[in-house]
């Protein structure tokens, strides 16, 4: 891939108006002092302003919690419809783009080669965008959405199941339940992020911009996008990024740590976690050193063997039938329940649409700078319907797929066998409590803790890679010294953030710049529009 920096604001050319070759011609390095290559002001504004927040929290730890949890709660609920709405845009952009004739223009033009097998463009597609997730709420979803669906009282203005109450049906519940994990799982999430990786690769392959979020607004902005216009757009990215980030990371340090327990003993503690933050940032710089090719793209291909191999694991010691048949009707009631659960008005579900729903698009928002700028780095050459079909519905199924198994196997135990073990387990140890109802618990849990442990390195070092480029100016191939400070910090602001309120805390930070990015995901579904209207097709 080739080096790209920012366009100076007297030189930049319409990317309307020209191809990748003369828009590279109009990009000018420039470095700063200590040979860093960074972009002012929105590399400063970015690392101060996180150092600040960093420094706060861990003063202030108390006061900080309560304010987390104030912050997220009023966010999920006060711009729950603001979520549903701009999440079924993003899906409805993306299936249209598929099989109108904008399908045919190819990122990188028209002579332009794929970067990577389907294989590894697989792999790296699936480690980037869902892998801590998959592992902590794989389990705890589809269960807690089932026995909620049971519990569930028809008509209660706090009623959780948004198609109606299901109270005593197991089969009803258990459909429920699946279908709802899935709408979180499925087209919404991929749609978020196949909008952000489209107009990356649109604006900077073939439209020669640096490739960067601001580039995306070239349409709207004019000019203006390479002043403070601009740098608003790439700072939010920035937060958005590294608070997304953080998050998962964290979530990560809390399954890894309870599995730790589970099979070692290792006490679930706050000195644990973060021993265990600092451990696998270490080993994510590692892998930044490496860069992309012999860093991202072998662990991301290691996760994936190991996943299919848990996966399989699954299947075949677990409920199999169960497993194969109730993928299909899975699938079914995703399609049947897609509208109820995507319609964002007259909802009474409060518990289900701003505690689940709410916190999800916002978090998937939080996330789409990182993933979408990570699939656009790895996607050149594909064309725009074997983009978004890929990026879109392969990993849903997938999904669908890994949700059926460790989720039906779960309320299986339940139903079936009358365990409930998973069941009243903290959430981050219902995996392996699963686990621990099947043959060779002890390395089946193992190599879900090493899957937890690699999917944190995948998202550090990829994250740090994304970040960089966005405070380089765009450029891909920033000094060694700046990726190794951004990956430092992301493990810092996720120590903080455990420290200063916990699993609320994160959660409230992935909200709080989600819902500015939203409206950014928003614009540049207009600006991908245009742009693609002025390709060669």
């Amino acid at each position: 891939m080739t080096d790209q920096t920012e366009i100076p604001p007297d030189g930049p050319v319409n990317p309307i108006e020209t191809d990748y070759e003369v828009g590279q011609d109009n990009i000018k390095a420039s470095l700063g002092p200590f040979g860093l290559d960074v972009h002012n002001p929105v590399f400063v504004i970015s690392g101060l302003t996180i150092v600040a927040f960093t420094v706060l929290t861990l003063a202030l730890q108390e006061p900080a919690s309560e304010w987390f949890t104030w912050l997220r709660d009023v966010i999920t609920a006060r711009f729950d419809w603001f979520f549903l709405t701009a999440g079924n845009i993003f899906v409805l952009v993306c299936l249209g783009l598929v099989v109108s004739p904008y399908g045919k223009v190819r990122l990188g033009g028209m002579d332009a080669k794929p970067d990577y097998s389907y294989a590894g463009w697989f792999a790296m597609l699936f480690a980037a965008g869902m892998g801590i997730g998959l592992m902590f709420y794989g389990v705890s979803e589809p269960l807690g959405h089932y026995a909620a669906s049971v519990a569930d009282t028809a008509g209660s203005p706090e009623s959780w199941a948004p198609i109606g109450g299901a109270a005593g049906d197991a089969e009803t519940s258990r459909r429920l339940g699946m279908a709802a994990t899935i709408y979180h799982w499925g087209l919404h999430p991929w749609a978020i992020y196949a909008i952000v990786a489209l107009a990356l690769a649109l604006f900077s392959y073939n439209k020669g911009l640096p490739l960067s979020v601001r580039s995306i607004f070239y349409p709207i902005l004019g000019e203006r996008v390479w002043g403070w216009w601009g740098h608003i757009i790439d700072i939010l990215a920035v937060f958005a990024t590294l608070f997304g980030l953080a998050t998962s990371l964290g979530i990560g340090a809390e399954q890894a740590n309870a599995g730790l327990e589970f099979l070692f003993g290792l006490p679930v503690s706050d000195p644990s976690k973060v021993f265990l933050i600092i451990a696998i940032t270490a080993v994510a710089l590692i892998s930044v050193v490496a860069g992309l090719d012999a860093g991202v793209k072998r662990l991301s291909e290691i996760n994936m063997v190991l996943a299919a191999a848990l996966l399989l694991f699954i299947v075949f010691v677990g409920p199999t039938l169960q497993i194969i048949t109730g993928f299909f009707g899975n699938l079914w009631a995703y399609a049947e329940y897609f509208i109820p659960l995507s319609n964002p008005v007259g909802r009474t579900d409060d518990n289900f649409r701003q505690g689940w729903t709410s916190f999800y698009w916002a978090w998937w928002i939080s996330w789409s700078p990182f993933v979408g700028m990570f699939i656009a780095r790895v996607s050149r050459g594909r064309t725009v319907r074997e983009f978004i079909t890929c990026v879109l519905i392969i990993p849903s199924v997938v999904s669908v797929f890994w949700m059926t198994a460790f989720g039906g196997t779960a309320i299986t135990q339940l139903v079936a066998d009358g365990y409930e073990g998973a069941s009243t387990a903290a959430l981050e140890l219902q995996l392996f409590m699963v686990l621990q109802e099947l043959p060779l618990t002890s390395i089946a849990s193992f190599i879900g803790i090493f899957l937890v442990i690699v999917f944190f390195v995948t998202s550090s070092d990829s994250g740090s890679l994304v970040i960089d480029t966005i405070t380089a100016g765009g450029k891909v191939n920033a000094p060694l010294p700046q990726r190794i400070f951004w990956c430092t910090l992301e493990g810092v602001v996720a120590i903080a953030l455990l420290l200063g309120g916990g699993l609320a805390a994160l959660q409230a930070m992935a909200v709080s710049t989600g819902l500015p990015f939203t409206v950014i995901l928003l614009g540049a579904c207009y600006s991908i529009v245009k742009g693609l209207a002025s390709e060669p097709r």
